[in-house]
Formats: structure tokens, sequence, C-alpha cells
């Protein structure tokens, strides 16, 4: 319905016709579809979380074995809405809590590529199969790559002085009332709402553009099948990007509707949401370029890798 309405906006009231018509009426349509997908979803994932807290999780991380931590840190990285570079002050948390450097790095990982923001953008343009087959591959990377960061005992690449927290962190459970919990994640889904909405709808116009008047004939041709390197360029391409999902998003939806391979648009995604230059620059302060340059050069490796497979199963 809401579809019709806007074509019937673009095409019968403002009689817009051609690329320019189409061109709007994708960045009209697209852009509420968004919103609502980010304001609901975003709602109720945050009033799940008011159920417990970051200390709650970084005290049962304690004491864990490393492989269990990683598969933890991974899954509480799906209910933070960090990009890559908001997910550092946590991650630093979980240093000074004393948790394997690992497990950190699978947390720092999974934040910005598989927090709820990505979930519901992904369910409401590509459905469920698609968003339970990205979940999947993402904490596998997540996961995997924090374990292999893990084992190689970097722990001496950490640059920054960071002060154990002394004696044991206490799992303190938070004991809210319904209401109290509703307006929490009301609250929170406002602040989250404001941060994003521009890079929706900065990602909505640059995808509007893209959908009105780039021919499918040429992404098809630069990134479809028949481009055997089309994963690797599309990773390298979105490493010096800096943005979160919910604006690259959008790219991603038109990109796959002119021909690209969802398998390459999504690891495109993933480079650009869990690697980026500016995350880089911030995490130099605190870790030295060895681990830095370990940390990319695996979860590219492993984003690349699951592109493919992305690909191949689609």
């Amino acid at each position: 319905m809401w579809k019709q309405s806007v074509d019937y906006l673009i095409y019968d009231l403002l009689k817009l016709e051609g690329h320019l018509g189409e061109a709007i009426n994708f960045f009209i349509y697209d852009t509420f579809k968004i919103w609502f997908l980010l304001i609901t979803i975003i709602f109720a994932v945050s009033y799940l979380r008011t159920h417990f807290n970051t200390e709650y999780v970084r005290a049962h991380l304690q004491g864990k074995s490393q492989l269990y931590g990683n598969v933890l840190a991974a899954l509480f990285g799906i209910i933070t809405p960090f990009c890559s570079c908001s997910a550092i002050p946590l991650f630093l948390g979980f240093i000074q809590a004393r948790i394997p450097i690992g497990v950190t790095f699978s947390f720092l990982i999974s934040s910005p590529m598989n927090n709820e923001i990505a979930i519901a953008l992904l369910f409401g343009l590509f459905g469920w199969k698609v968003t339970a087959i990205y979940i999947g591959f993402g904490l596998l990377v997540a996961i995997v790559g924090g374990f292999v960061i893990g084992r190689l005992h970097m722990e001496k690449y950490v640059l920054m002085d960071v002060k154990p927290i002394e004696g044991e962190l206490e799992a303190v459970k938070i004991k809210l009332t319904m209401q109290e919990r509703a307006t929490e994640a009301y609250n929170y889904t406002r602040d989250i709402f404001k941060e994003i909405y521009l890079y929706v709808l900065v990602g909505v116009g640059i995808g509007a553009l893209i959908h009105g008047y780039i021919p499918a004939d040429f992404i098809a041709e630069y990134a479809g099948a028949e481009n055997s390197f089309a994963v690797l360029i599309a990773v390298l391409m979105g490493i010096p990007m800096y943005s979160n999902a919910a604006g690259v998003m959008p790219l991603v939806e038109v990109l796959t509707a002119k021909g690209m391979l969802l398998g390459t648009a999504l690891s495109f995604m993933m480079a650009v949401t869990a690697l980026s230059l500016p995350e880089a620059l911030i995490l130099k302060k605190i870790l030295h370029i060895k681990l830095i340059a370990t940390f990319f050069g695996i979860v590219g490796l492993g984003i690349i890798t699951i592109g493919y497979l992305f690909n191949f199963i689609l």
C-alpha cells in the first residue's frame, strides 16, 4: 500500500518520469521504509537489552574458556548498535576487566557488523533467509577472527597502559518494571535514531542516484558473476569508507537490484562496517601497528571468504 501511495505521488500527481522519477520514487519509498524498520526493531531489541547490562557480560566472561568467550562476545555484539569506532570504548573496558584479548576482538568485529540495525535492514530488504545466513557468517568471522588473534598471543602489542579493575566483577542483574524498561527502550531508540537518520538519508540518496541513472549492465559487467575478483575488489573498496549499516544498506539493496551478486554486495557492507580507516587511526593510539594489521588481515580474509561462499550458496 505504501509503495502504491508513493507511485501515485510521483507518477500521477507530480508527473515525474524517466530517471528522475525512478530516483525520487526510490528515495522517498526506501527512506520511510528503512526508518520504520529501524524504529520498530531497535525498540524491540532495546527492550530485551534492559534485562542485563555490560557489567554482567564482563563479569560472566571472566574465567571462561577462550572459545566460549569468543562465542559469547560475538553474540553480545548483536545487541550493541555501535559503528566500528564507537565500539572501541567498550573494547577497552573488556581489556580493563582482564578479559582475553582474542575475546575482546570477537566483540570488536561483531558489534558493527552484526548489530540489530544491520539485522533490521537485512530482514526488511532481503527476508529472513538472507538475514539468517548473514548473521551466521558474520558471527563465524567474529568468533574465528578473535580466536586466531587470541592464539597468536599478541597482548604485548597493546600499547595503552590499562589499569586492571581491582577484585572480581559482580554479575549484577538489572531490576526494572515493565514501564521503566519500555521508557528506557524508547529513549534509547530515539537517541540511536537521531544519530543514524542522516546516514540513512545519505545512503538512500546515493542509492537513488545509482538506481535511477546507472545502467544495470555497468554494475553487472564490473561486479557481476563474470568477474571472479568482484568480492576482493568490493572489500578493498569498502575498507577506506566509513559508515554504519544504516548508511550502507541502501547501497547494498540497489547494487543487488542492478546485477551485483548478493555475496559481493554484503562483503562490501561487511568491510565498510567492520573495517575502516578511522577505526585504524583510533586503534593506533592503543594498539601496535602489527596487531592492527593482523586484525585487518584476518577479518578482511574472512569477509572475502564469506562473500564467495554467499555467492555460491545464493
